[in-house]
């Protein structure tokens, strides 16, 4: 294994559950579940999804839904021992994730070493939330993805780069299909098996580590 390079997703993978699923169940905006469903089913782009569901919710939640995300997320077991491992082998370890910074920072901030996060924006200017899209993809990538893991993948990749990837669910198909090695659960497991990529599963990140060993 030559240079490896690990891209682990955050919603569901490194926090036991989805972060935007679980602030949307909270504070419950009608219309919300219908397009999750729509995302899930691939009859909407997930940019368009998680731009509409945020924007179904007033600024005036901002506090209260970080404060929520804050004591709401429980972090997988084995995280921290798993970046130290990753530190201590010389594997750089980047976040890629549809979720959003306003959440996701507050949360990672006291995790590390990490290469670099790289995740969706918000904007609290106006009445709803509205969702910035940093990192949309490159002209090898049509699907809309919002925050695009495989063409972040071909950012970072070098010459000979081995690229891992660690995911649970939707957003992380494409670069499964991109990754040499893939740790799966959840619905990425599923999807994995389907489409026969090879893929070796986990439950928490000692699990990771025994599987990079």
């Amino acid at each position: 294994m030559n240079n490896p390079v690990i891209f682990c997703d955050f919603d569901g993978t490194v926090t036991e559950k989805d972060n935007i699923i679980a602030i949307m169940k909270k504070f419950a905006p009608p219309g919300w579940d219908e397009l999750k469903d729509a995302v899930l089913d691939r009859r909407i782009s997930i940019r368009d999804g998680v731009g509409q569901m945020f924007s179904l919710l007033p600024v005036s939640q901002k506090e209260e839904i970080i404060e929520f995300a804050l004591t709401n997320a429980k972090i997988r077991p084995g995280f921290q021992e798993f970046l130290d491992f990753a530190d201590e082998e010389g594997i750089p370890v980047y976040i890629v994730s549809g979720g959003i910074d306003f959440f996701i920072e507050p949360i990672i901030e006291r995790f590390g070493p990490l290469a670099g996060v790289y995740c969706n924006g918000s904007d609290f200017s106006h009445e709803t939330i509205k969702i910035k899209w940093p990192n949309r993809c490159d002209e090898y990538c049509s699907n809309d993805c919002g925050c695009c893991k495989p063409s972040i993948m071909r950012q970072l990749e070098q010459t000979g780069t081995y690229k891992i990837v660690i995911g649970d669910s939707v957003t992380d198909f494409e670069a499964a299909k991109q990754a040499d090695y893939v740790l799966a659960r959840d619905y990425l497991k599923v999807k994995c098996d389907e489409w026969e990529i090879p893929n070796t599963p986990f439950e928490t990140f000692y699990d990771c580590i025994d599987a990079l060993k």
